[in-house]
């Protein structure tokens, strides 16, 4: 049967693991202060018809505190940090493939930056950082200029907020023929949301959270208000990062592997599922039993309860596509291309929320703390997982250290060239 006792240590575990699969605070400011050094650089060139200096900000998992190191090929690889780089031009005096080439070539006129430039990317410019301790980092600058009145008009009139509305922006895309075009996007107006959504947990947590922060990482942080807000994990965000590692695990080596659930969907749902728990579990919970209720949508005609429709998570259209809205501009479908291929991406995504739910909701069946440890080791492998449960296994504590070093689990990664968690 299931305990409270169970489900408190393994929430300590999931608890665990996420801090485990998050940034360690000095590899966090150590990007922080790469970040700064390239958003001064870039403030500070000359732009043609600028008005003013550019708008630089982060964006992505470093900006919503969502980090988890990429798994690439089976193996774990560079942190990637996204900033946007904000052209104070009219977007109807510019093209899109001038405001690209004005960034990168200030870029280039940086010595070092020249040297550590990737080839152009489809939307942005690379910034590759050598290792250090076996972690690489990676910049992505994403060129960038203010939207136009007329299209915030419009999310206006499609129910976004001003406030959100008002700091979308237009992207630069370059196709395989090297034909540039503009996209819509609005990472800002992303976070706005989010941190709303996060906030009433956010607030009731952050003291505690900082104060920990604080005893732990004494060479980092003099006093409690260095500690910086993005450190101070939610459950919304602790989840987010074992659903994103979850997903990168499982899918290594698997046929639908092309075709995983973006980064975008996992947080966009898990977010409007949110119901401000204040635990790991009851959060994944949450999240995972309603994204597996729209399972039945991969059949034609299936009709989901009213709870659930109301709820405009994930909607099937008549003709077959499917609709996931981002929540700053509906215009904006997440879920484009889920009907491509036999609905491929849709099938990939049920396939990974049914493994979730067996993986990380059923394992507490179990109903003992070392054969769940276990069965996440399957999914995350043993070194993470031991690291998250040191100090839960107390008792099983000289069996597991006295285990056979030949004996080898099983574990989703195929040569993995580097321990698991290396960072402390």
């Amino acid at each position: 049967c299931m305990t409270n006792d169970i489900i408190s240590q393994y929430n300590q575990l999931l608890e665990n693991l996420s801090r485990e699969l998050d940034i360690s605070p000095s590899k966090y400011q150590k990007a922080i202060q790469r970040y700064i050094a390239v958003k001064t650089w870039l403030r500070d060139g000359e732009y043609e018809k600028c008005d003013g200096e550019p708008d630089i900000y982060l964006q992505g998992s470093f900006r919503l505190g969502t980090v988890v190191r990429p798994i690439k090929e089976g193996k774990e690889s560079d942190y990637d940090i996204d900033l946007v780089c904000q052209l104070q031009i009219a977007k109807s005096s510019t093209s899109p493939d001038k405001i690209k080439s004005m960034v990168g070539d200030r870029l280039k006129e940086n010595d070092n930056y020249r040297r550590m430039l990737d080839e152009e990317g489809r939307r942005c410019w690379t910034v590759n950082y050598a290792e250090e301790d076996g972690i690489g980092f990676h910049l992505d600058v994403l060129p960038s200029t203010p939207e136009e009145a007329e299209f915030i008009s419009a999310l206006i009139g499609a129910g976004v907020s001003t406030e959100v509305a008002c700091q979308a922006i237009a992207i630069t895309h370059k196709n395989q023929s090297d034909d540039y075009s503009w996209s819509p996007s609005n990472p800002n107006g992303y976070a706005d949301w989010f941190d709303e959504v996060k906030k009433p947990i956010f607030e009731k947590i952050e003291s505690k959270e900082r104060q920990l922060l604080l005893e732990k990482n004494r060479d980092l942080f003099t006093k409690i208000d260095d500690v910086p807000d993005p450190l101070v994990k939610t459950p919304l965000q602790r989840a987010i990062q074992i659903l994103k590692r979850h997903r990168d695990m499982r899918f290594v080596g698997h046929e639908l592997e092309g075709d995983k659930p973006i980064s975008m969907i996992v947080t966009t749902l898990s977010a409007r599922l949110y119901q401000n728990e204040e635990d790991v579990y009851s959060t994944l919970k949450n999240i995972v039993e309603k994204l597996d209720a729209h399972a039945g949508l991969l059949r034609p005609g299936y009709s989901l309860n009213e709870g659930l429709v109301s709820l405009h998570l994930i909607e099937r259209k008549p003709d077959g596509t499917w609709y996931i809205p981002n929540p700053v501009n509906p215009a904006e479908n997440f879920a484009d291309r889920w009907h491509e291929n036999n609905h491929k991406k849709a099938r990939a995504f049920f396939q990974w929320v049914s493994w979730v739910r067996s993986d990380l909701l059923d394992v507490l069946n179990q109903a003992d703390i070392r054969r769940i440890g276990k069965s996440l080791e399957e999914h995350f492998g043993e070194k993470i997982i031991s690291k998250a449960a040191s100090g839960l296994y107390l008792s099983a504590a000289p069996a597991v250290l006295a285990r056979s070093r030949d004996e080898v689990p099983h574990v989703e990664i195929r040569n993995p060239s580097k321990p698991w968690s290396i960072y402390g």
